[in-house]
């Protein structure tokens, strides 16, 4: 049976093995990108999968002083569409890291989605 210390110091190396995942992961998300899209591609938003907006791209045709109120929701969809997309992407790699340390999948830990 091992002594107390060999356990403390067992599960210190696991949580910073975990720590340095968990670091490795945000990393990752941060350089996989998404695009959401409006008004059947007029509007397009770049993002990582943490949510960090890179771009917005608008087609010409829809700069109309008239427009306004249209542009802006077709904006505010498209970056919904990212959002989304990142979030999917975001739990999908969480996912993956939850599944190599063992842990059921579901399992709700603070900082693993």
């Amino acid at each position: 049976m091992k002594s107390m210390e060999e356990m403390l110091a067992a599960a210190q190396q696991a949580a910073e093995t975990i720590q340095q995942q968990m670091g490795d992961a945000q990393a990752k998300l941060d350089s996989m990108e998404v695009e959401g899209t409006a008004g059947g591609g007029l509007v397009k938003i770049r993002a990582t999968a943490k949510g960090r907006i890179l771009g917005v791209s608008i087609d010409d045709s829809l700069i109309v002083p008239n427009d306004k109120g249209m542009l802006e929701d077709l904006v505010a969809a498209a970056f919904n569409d990212a959002r989304g997309k990142a979030d999917r992407v975001a739990g999908e790699e969480m996912a993956k890291i939850q599944s190599g340390m063992g842990l059921p999948p579901g399992l709700n830990i603070p900082g693993l989605g």
